[in-house]
């Protein structure tokens, strides 16, 4: 399944979240990533719909292993992109936004081969 930069943002900052928080909630889903509600909402019914997410009665958030997998693989590629671009010298905040970016295009191959080579080389 392809999903957009959007959801895989949505998804990386759920996993953040529950690692911070005992329960993920969607006011907590907007406040860390300034989007209003509304557009949270929207965002949650369709990674509902697409099995990323279970959201409970009381509106707590879940991943589901779908989306945990998702989840994990686009921070693992931002804190691996981001921590090698700090060590190359780039500024952190700069390493950081273009991190966010470079995650959800890279493709598997690549972000593997760099991957390798930067532990290989104990560059991080």
């Amino acid at each position: 399944m392809k999903t957009s930069a959007s959801a895989e943002n949505y998804l990386e900052t759920i996993l953040i979240l529950s690692k911070k928080l005992p329960v993920v909630r969607s006011v907590d889903i907007a406040a860390e990533t300034h989007f209003k509600k509304p557009s949270v909402s929207i965002a949650m019914r369709n990674l509902r719909e697409q099995d990323l997410i279970s959201v409970t009665d009381a509106g707590f958030i879940y991943l589901t292993d779908k989306g945990r997998e998702i989840a994990e693989m686009i921070y693992e590629r931002h804190d691996i992109i981001s921590r090698w671009l700090i060590k190359l010298g780039v500024s952190e905040k700069t390493a950081l936004d273009d991190a966010c970016k470079i995650e959800h295009v890279i493709s598997k191959e690549s972000f593997k081969a760099m991957k390798e080579h930067i532990m290989e080389n104990k560059e991080l």
